[in-house]
Formats: C-alpha cells, structure tokens, sequence
C-alpha cells in the first residue's frame, strides 16, 4: 500500500507538471503563432510607414488579440518603441523584453516581469522585401492565466489519481490474497517458470558463464563456456582438474578462485577475457561465478584499426613535414625523415641530377643520393652526395623508366638488383636488410627521381598494403619535391638576372676605399643594389636602392633603376635632382605597367644617392624612403645621419631634399638595405643599434668593417636582399690641386696658359702642356667672351689630370662643326679631340665646364688626333 501511495503521488506530481509544461509550451507556441501571423499581415508594413503608425494598429491589434485568445499584442519599432498595448498609457514607451535576437532576424521567447505582471511573450521580426528588420511584433500571454487553466484542471487530476489509488488497492489485496492461498509461500510452477526462464536467459549469453563449489566441481557450464573452452557434454559436476580438453591455464585460474577482472588468456587460437568472482552464500565463500569473453576477432579488428590508424597518422605528418620550405635537398631530408622509423627503418632519396639544379630531367638521367635516413649510422648504403647509375635491372632504374612503384619482398632472391653492385649488395644483405619498395617521386607527369624503403629489423617483408602506403607517402612528397624544383629554377634565373645586373666589379677611383657585400634573400631574389660611380673632378657616387618585391620582375627593375641612375648621373646633377628624375621614371614604368597582369607595375622603391668630393671634403646625400647612411669617424665614434627622408620612388608630388656632410679623412660612409637590420626578432630600431655598435672601432678598414657587420647582423636564412656598401674617404691633398681666380679679360689667358705650364713641370706631367694649354686657351676664352664673372681655374692631378673652368654664367656650351671658311667655332671641337672626356656640370653660382686628360704612361693613352684641323687649302 505504502508504495502504491508513493506511486500516485509521483504521478500526481507528475501529472501537474506535465500539464504545466504543456500549457507553457503551447502558450508559447500560441505568442509565436499570433506575434509571426500579425508580423505578415497585409499592410502592417504600410502602416509602420504612416506618420501615426498607433492610430492605424492599436484598433487592429485589440481585435486580433481578442480573436486569438492572447493577453496583448505589441508592436514596436528596432528600437523597441510601442505603437500598441492593451494598456493605451503603454505606447510610445519601450518595450519590456529582449529585442536583439529578433533584430538579427530570429523568433525569440522568453518570460518577463511585464506591464501586465508575470508574461510569457514571443517577439518576432517584421522584414521589409530587401530582407531588412523593419519593425518588431510581440504576443504573449500572462503567467496567471496560463497557471489557471492548470489549476482549474487539478480538481479533475485528483479525482482520476483517487480513483486510480482506490482500485490499485483493492486489486493488491485481492491478489495478494490468491497468492498466499495458491502458493502458500513460493509455489512449483513459480519455481518451474523461474527455472525456464533462468535456464533460456543463461543459454542464450553470448558469453560462457561457470560455476563452481568450494571444492573445485563444475557446478554449471553454458552453451557459450562448452564452446569456448571445448568442455565435453558431461563436463558439469566433475572436478575441473579432471575435465579433458580444458586448458591447463584456465583450469589454474579457476581453482584458485581468485578475483580476476579482464584477465586474457590465449586458449588454443582464441584469445579469451575472464573475469571471476568469489560466491558467498551463507555468508562464506562457497566457489566462483566466472564470465569468459571471446576477443579474438576483437583483437583482429583492433590490430587493423591500430595499423590504419597510423598510416593515416603517418600521412597526416607528412602532409605537415614535407615541404616546410623550397629547397629541393631540404624536401628530400624530410621526405626520409618521416618514414623512419614509423615505416621503414632505412630511407634513401635519389634524384635525377638535373632535378637539384631546378631543370626537368630528361630520361636515363644519373641519379644523386640526395637524403639518408635511417634507425643506425653505420648502414652499408650508398652514401648522400653519390651520382648514382642504375643497371636497366634494378627496381630503381625501373621505378625511373615506367613511373610504377616496385615491391622487392626479398632482395636475397633479387638477382637484377644484385647485380648493380655485387658487393655492396652482399653488404646489404649481410647487415640484415632484407626487402625493399622502390617508388618513383612522379609530379604532374614527370619522374623525378626514385625513394627507396628498406626493412631490416622486422621480419616479414613489405607487402601490398605497404606498398599502396608507400606510393600515397611519395605521391604527397612529389608535389613538395616539384614545387621545390621549379622554385630552384625561378630562383636560379632571378639570382642570375640580379648578378648580371649588379656591378660585377667596381670602377678606378681615387675618392674612396669601397667594401661591398650582396646576398639575395633565400625565399626569393628581390631587388636590392649598389653602385660606385665615378664622377668629373674625382667625385665620386655611391648609391644603394632597394625595389619592393622578389622574383624576375623585382631583378628586372632594379636593372632599369640602375641603368637610369647610371644615365642621369653622367649629367651631373646634384643628388635631389636625380632621385627627382628616378620619381619620374618609376611613375612611367607604373603607368606602362597599368594594362599588364598583376605583376607589371613596381610596387615601390627606394634609393640614397650620396656625392663625396675629396678635395672639398664634403658630401652631398639625398635620400627617397631609403634607411639613413652611418658616418664612423676615424675615432671609431659611430652615428646616424639624420636627413630628411624624402618619399619612396614613384609616389611623386613631394621634392627630395639634400644634406652636406662634412668627412674628415678616413670616415667611412655606411649605406645598407632593410634586409640587414630588419627581422622577425627584432625591429628597424634594434637592428639600427647593433649595426652602429659593430661599426664603433677606431682603426678598421671597409673590409673588417664589412666583415664585423656580417657577423652580427647577417641572417641565417634572409628573408629579404641584403646589400652592404662602406666607403672610406680619402682626400686630394692640397699638393695635387691648382686654382687661380682670372681676370675677367681676353688678355689674362696668357697668363693663365704660363702658370698652367709651371704646375704641370712641377708635377712632372711637361708631357701634357701642350694639350692643357690649348684647353684652357679655349675654355677660358669662351668663359670670358660669353659667360660672367667671376671666372676661376682648377686643375687637378688625380689619375687623370682634370681641368675645370668655372664661371658665373648657366648659359649651355655647344659643340658644332665649323665650317672651311669660318674664323671661330671650332672651341669646343678642339676641347673634345685632345680629352678623354669633357663636359658641363652646374652650380649654385653657375656653371664648371671640365675636361679630362690621361696621364702618360696610362693604359690605353695616346696622343691627340689634329689631322681633323688641317682642312685649309694649302697657298
């Protein structure tokens, strides 16, 4: 009775909230019926539309509340403004309730403490045809009504749980009743069906169930246990030790009546698990219940399992180890590395030799050991590095010719591999390698080269499984491996293209000592160089640009960048103008580039251009976005030239500005690319520090002070170009320099031509007098007779003699032809015949008109042709 009671209660209760839930779950359900059917309705959205949206809704949503059976319907604006309530004082306020699911587009129900108390309410989207939140609809009902309905139910519950509790009680008394009488206790067809059912239910377990006494009998044996353990028709009741067939480990455990949990024990072929447990009838152990389970094809499953699994493992390694970078060497090393020794305990990598220099190799192709892997060292195998030539009879030669993958189960019976080298094989075998899979690295149709698997320390050899894994292993590193070579190839062209554009050695100067250093980045050439270029009056440029980008394309225009700066500086101009000039050119080169792929245009550049002049001792940079150059003075004080840094190159629209530096003799003058001090590690800034501390010695020359910079700050792996220029100075002493200041008449060339004359037999140049002579006769001659004062001379005595005519004026000398019968003209015709070289350069104050003349006795001199003056008619 006392659990009949429990069980109505429990159903009571269970009722009651049941009939809760269902009458939350449909008011709910009714909010949202109401809230989505009022949100769609015909003109709600023309409505919202209207100046007064409250005077149009509020009537229609009374009367559909009442229609529906609902407490309210509101609707609202985005920002949850009412235009309607049942309680008219509400509109225009905000909604009480959660808004934002419904303005992402969302149904949302919820229970609030609203203004009609406890209210469980749904709110719903109203979306325009564009598919915007355009307003929101809510309805719902109130918890009093929805708890009342629940109520009004429960007089109904009971009277059915009364009902029900009555009748239960009089049917257990009635059969207890019959029971007692019938059975008197526990009756023979109750044990009868006991036993059937106890007997049907142990027979049919997939699972063999023993019994056993405290004496060591077999009690009971079922179906499956007789199977399992090949027990005889007769085996129950007989003491275990004498039971045939039984084995004998089975047999121990089962006297010794210990508690074995998942114990396997391998009986015969199978492989079982028992579990036994001591009985205690009476209160003192009386034998063991014991369970045996048949896991062998478990175990098989889960073998293969295991070994599918790590295939997968293995090929999910690969497809993350293989190809971490685009180096064909680097590629293969990993290749052989994730093989062993999961897979194979040795792996050899060989590629055809034209493969590691980024060509496609062709058929019969050498091949060179290019990786080594394996579980020892001390291997007999052909080492790494070895150009390898297959006999047509050895699987690897074969792999190479078809493109197939070959399973050599047992080198031992290999004749064809053996005879490659006969007793390097013999080695093989003898260290205990035993079996091989050769599979071709093939990629987008072409063979590459052959992987080879050895086994060694397991027994059985490769098999068809482990071939299959083995061709999907080389078939994921091929891609690697391809991808790696045409890289080496696009990387060899750029470097190639680079070099070729780069100076491949520096010009004769006399203003400076130069170290210089390039190193393309290893991910790929940029466009990174450097220039030392000799200007009239033993000047000298020096110029470092950096063009953005790697590949061809970034080689190609720092080609053009080069040659324009080359270009432009043979006209002399000052530094601003000529990074002005390389502005304009980029610009061009980005406007050819506009109807071109992707790759035409030039993505930015930057450039210092520095002049020295070693008799002035001064030093004019410009610089377009370019790094600042450092200044190491002969102290060994090292510091950062502040210039103004100028935009970068093809920008446009903004001037460059020029700085004067003073160098005293011995300076050295740093100019560099991002690629020295710029890395992940660390930024422009700290990079900036560590170049300046490298160079801060006293008494260095470029080349240790380019060799202590490359030891701090030069990459492992650089990611970028770097380039690396250091200038020390030198000057012009005052004892290979002449100037006079000339009078602005016709008649001071005399003197000028005398005195021109005593420094040169000072100088020992006597050699030379004559053609100095007629130069300054010219050029002073014109200087007065067309330019302003004030007009000097200078001569200086360097590797080439230069003379140099300075006036005030910037109007341009032309050189023309004269004809027979023309008195003049022939100035400046006369200047270019007996120099090497001549031109103008301007100034500030003017212009500086120079020639340049070879010293006697230097390589290539000759003496000056004046045959092209003698056209007159001889009298």
């Amino acid at each position: 009775m006392a659990i009949v009671v429990l069980l109505s209660a429990g159903a009571l209760l269970a009722l009651v909230l049941q009939s809760r839930h269902d009458i939350d779950r449909e008011a709910r359900n009714r909010s949202v019926y109401v809230a989505q059917t009022f949100a769609h309705s015909l003109g709600l959205e023309a409505a919202l539309k209207t100046s007064d949206p409250s005077a149009i809704l509020q009537p229609l949503t009374e009367a559909t509340r009442k229609d529906a059976g609902v407490d309210f319907i509101v609707v609202m604006d985005t920002k949850g403004i009412r235009y309607t309530h049942p309680k008219p004082d509400r509109i225009g306020k905000r909604f009480v309730g959660t808004i934002e699911p419904s303005l992402a587009g969302q149904v949302h129900t919820e229970s609030v403490q609203g203004p009609l108390g406890k209210e469980i309410q749904a709110v719903v989207p109203v979306t325009a045809a564009d598919g915007q939140v355009v307003a929101l609809v809510s309805a719902g009902l109130t918890v009093k009504n929805v708890t009342g309905v629940v109520d009004r139910q429960l007089p109904v519950i009971l009277l059915a749980i009364a009902t029900g509790l009555a009748l239960a009680t009089a049917g257990t008394a009635l059969i207890s009743r019959r029971l007692r009488r019938q059975t008197h206790g526990l009756g023979t067809q109750e044990m009868t069906r006991m036993y059937e059912h106890h007997d049907a239910v142990l027979h049919a377990v997939r699972e063999g169930v023993l019994i056993t006494d405290g004496e060591g009998r077999l009690l009971l044996a079922n179906d499956e246990a007789k199977r399992l353990l090949d027990l005889p028709a007769d085996a129950e009741g007989r003491h275990i030790g004498d039971v045939p067939g039984l084995d004998r480990r089975m047999a121990e455990l089962l006297l010794s009546g210990r508690v074995a949990t998942d114990e396997v024990l391998e009986t015969g072929e199978r492989l079982l698990v028992v579990n036994q447990r001591p009985t205690h009838p009476r209160g003192r152990p009386e034998g063991a219940a014991v369970t045996i389970r048949d896991s062998t094809e478990m175990q098989v499953l889960t073998s293969r399992a295991e070994t599918a699994r790590r295939r997968l493992k293995l090929l999910y390694d690969a497809g993350g180890d293989i190809g971490t970078s685009l180096d064909v060497v680097r590629t293969a090393e990993e290749l052989a590395a994730v093989a062993v020794p999961r897979f194979a305990d040795f792996v050899t990598v060989d590629l055809a030799d034209p493969v590691l220099g980024g060509d496609e190799p062709g058929p019969g192709a050498d091949m060179r050991r290019t990786a080594v892997s394996g579980i020892r060292d001390d291997h007999p195998l052909y080492p790494r590095g070895l150009l390898i030539d297959f006999l047509p009879s050895t699987p690897q030669a074969r792999g190479y010719g078809t493109g197939e993958a070959e399973l050599v189960p047992h080198l031992a019976d290999a004749p064809g591999w053996q005879a490659q080298d006969p007793e390097r094989t013999k080695a093989i075998l003898d260290y205990g390698i035993h079996s091989l899979i050769a599979a071709p690295l093939t990629a987008r149709g072409v063979v590459l080269g052959v992987v080879n698997f050895w086994r060694s320390q397991k027994p059985e050899p490769f098999d068809e499984d482990e071939l299959s894994l083995a061709e999907e292993l080389v078939a994921r590193a091929a891609i690697s491996m391809d991808n790696a070579r045409r890289y080496t190839r696009e990387h060899a062209l750029a470097e190639t293209l680079q070099r070729s554009l780069l100076p491949r050695a520096l010009p004769e100067q006399s203003a400076v000592d130069v170290a210089h250093f390039y190193l393309p980045a290893q991910s790929g050439v940029g466009g990174d160089w450097f220039d030392v270029i000799p200007l009239p009056g033993s000047r000298v440029a020096l110029v470092v640009g950096d063009v953005v980008g790697h590949g061809l394309h970034a080689a190609a225009t720092m080609g053009r960048l080069r040659t324009a700066v080359h270009n432009f500086s043979s006209l002399d101009l000052p530094p601003d103008e000529i990074l002005a000039r390389l502005d304009d050119l980029v610009q061009r080169i980005d406007h050819d580039g506009d109807g071109d792929d992707s790759d035409g245009g030039v993505l930015g550049a930057t450039c210092l251009y520095a002049i020295y002049d070693p008799v002035s001792q001064g030093c004019t940079v410009a610089r377009a976005g370019h790094l600042p150059p450092l200044v190491v003075a002969p102290d060994g004080t090292t510091e950062i030239v502040e210039l103004p840094a100028g935009p970068p190159l093809g920008l446009g629209g903004m001037p460059f500005e020029t700085a004067e530096l003073h160098l005293a003799e011995g300076s050295q003058l740093v100019l560099y690319t991002d690629g020295l001090i710029e890395e992940r590690t660390r930024d422009i800034g700290e990079g900036l520090e560590l170049l300046r501390a490298a160079l801060s010695h006293p008494a260095r020359d470029p080349h240790e002070s380019c060799r202590a910079v490359l030891d701090i700050l030069l990459p492992v792996r650089p990611t970028d170009d770097v380039a690396l220029l250091i200038a020390r100075t030198r000057t012009l002493g005052p004892d290979r320099v002449a100037q006079w200041d000339v009078p602005f008449e016709p008649s001071a060339v005399g003197a000028v031509r005398n005195a021109a004359s005593k420094k040169l037999d000072a100088w020992g140049l006597a050699d030379l007098a004559f053609s100095t002579e007629l130069i300054l006769s010219e050029l002073v001659t014109n200087a007065v007779r067309h330019g302003i004062a004030p007009v000097r001379v200078r001569l200086l005595h360097d590797h080439t003699l230069t003379c140099e005519v300075w006036d005030g004026s910037s109007t341009a000398p032309h050189l023309r032809y004269a004809a027979t019968t023309d008195e003049g003209g022939r100035g400046l015709f006369l200047v270019a015949q007996l120099s090497e070289h001549w031109g103008t350069r301007y100034t500030p104050e003017g212009k500086v008109i120079w020639a340049e003349l070879e010293l006697p006795g230097s390589p290539g001199a000759s003496e000056p042709d004046l045959s092209v003056f003698l056209d007159v008619d001889p009298i």
